[in-house]
């Protein structure tokens, strides 16, 4: 026999049909059990991943690396510190914005959004909005043509499409004979752009720079400056590292997608963690339903362990024959697992859609969830570690019926034998 006797007989003991028929049951209601959840952590967090790259990937087609904004939000030496800043290594490219708030009208329709003034060569440098256009053009904008580019949600509800004219109101006033009135100017819908989050698609709209310069009496002074780093994720190092090196020139603001948006990925992180330790648990009670299976398995085979024992096994050999066995139903149960958390990770945009469907069932609804769609990014990581996690669990939950069956004493075990 080339197998070692205790793998060998754990395996037979296995593989064996049984006279209490309640053990098998406990035995694949474990495996089950382990299976299942070993497959929901691998879903679950492979969708938590793929929300946290969505979410990075959506705010950062909108938003940038870094930005740069002088007191009181306004830059008025923005070429030479963009010039400085473009000098840097790991910086990409910039662009000059100016950012404000402002009301929009058409018809009886009437819509607050933030304004945002760019130069559309430049911003599609740092940002990715060009690219998120569903009707219309983003370099339509045009010094002194008045354009505006909307979001989706933002030119549905005020009901324009390309080529309508609509009212943009600043907060700022002028003062007329009849007291303090709003400014108004018409701008023309050149572009409707979706990115895919509600946040920038219901509130956002685009404008030139030297038309919200005009618009809001900037003159030659914009907001800041925004950046597009090599990494993203070294962006608060830059940052500090911009901030020393500007900090003689005079006063800057300098911030990173991180800071601005940090609320979202701290959320999305924690519930990735409090979903793991529930999960986790669910693995747990399953593993340690082999502790009742292995218990029952023992006292099922007293007399075996007597005569092995008399034999000349030790009590090693005896704990080894039943972790061999109840190891087996969790190394079973974690593959079944694993192999079906893989193959719904992998899938889960086209499983849920499916059942959308069939059911007419929607899980996030656009206008109340960031995110409309169910992404997954399966990582591997994750998977390794939900596979040790599950099988050092197994492992535990066999020690202590391995170490019952190694006590038994094979005369008491074979008296009324």
């Amino acid at each position: 026999m080339s197998l070692p006797f205790e793998l060998f007989i754990g395996l037979r003991y296995t593989r064996a049909k049984r006279r209490n028929h309640f053990i098998s049951f406990i035995s694949m209601t474990s495996m089950v059990g382990i299976a299942l959840g070993v497959a929901a952590l691998i879903v679950v967090l492979s969708v938590m991943n793929g929300f946290q790259h969505e979410l990075r990937s959506r705010i950062l087609g909108v938003a940038s690396h870094l930005q740069i904004s002088g007191a009181n939000n306004a830059l008025s030496d923005w070429p030479s510190v963009a010039e400085f800043v473009r000098g840097q290594p790991e910086v990409q490219a910039s662009a000059p914005y100016i950012m404000a708030q402002g009301m929009l009208s058409f018809g009886q329709a009437v819509q607050g959004t933030i304004v945002r003034g760019v130069l559309p060569e430049q911003e599609d440098k740092v940002a990715e909005i060009g690219q998120h256009i569903r009707a219309g053009r983003f370099d339509a904008l045009k010094p002194g043509g008045f354009g505006i580019v909307l979001g989706a949600d933002l030119a549905l509800a005020l009901g324009v499409g390309v080529g309508d004219k609509v009212v943009v109101m600043a907060p700022q006033g002028q003062f007329t004979p009849t007291g303090m009135v709003p400014r108004l100017k018409q701008f023309r819908v050149v572009g409707i752009f979706q990115v895919g989050m509600y946040e920038y698609d219901s509130a956002l709209a685009l404008i030139h720079l030297q038309d919200a310069a005009t618009l809001y009496r900037m003159g030659d002074k914009v907001s800041g400056l925004r950046l597009k780093l090599d990494d993203l994720y070294r962006a608060p190092q830059v940052a500090r590292d911009l901030g020393l090196k500007l900090e003689s020139q005079g006063a800057y603001y300098i911030s990173d997608w991180t800071e601005q948006h940090a609320n979202f990925f701290r959320a999305v992180q924690m519930e990735k963690r409090v979903m793991f330790v529930i999960l986790t648990l669910i693995v747990a009670v399953a593993a340690f339903n082999i502790v009742s299976t292995l218990v029952m398995a023992v006292t099922d085979k007293r007399a075996d362990i007597a005569i092995l024992r008399t034999l000349g096994a030790s009590q090693p050999s005896i704990m080894r024959i039943f972790i061999v066995q109840g190891a087996l139903i969790g190394v079973i149960g974690t593959l079944m697992g694993v192999i079906g958390g893989v193959l719904l990770a992998l899938n889960i945009e086209t499983v849920v859609p499916f059942i959308e469907h069939v059911f007419g069932i929607q899980f996030l609804a656009k206008d109340v969830y960031y995110i409309s769609d169910l992404p997954s990014e399966l990582q591997w990581s994750d998977v390794t570690m939900i596979t040790s996690m599950s099988l050092v669990l197994s492992l535990l939950a066999t020690l202590y019926p391995s170490w019952r069956a190694a006590k038994t004493n094979p005369a008491e075990a074979l008296r009324y034998e």
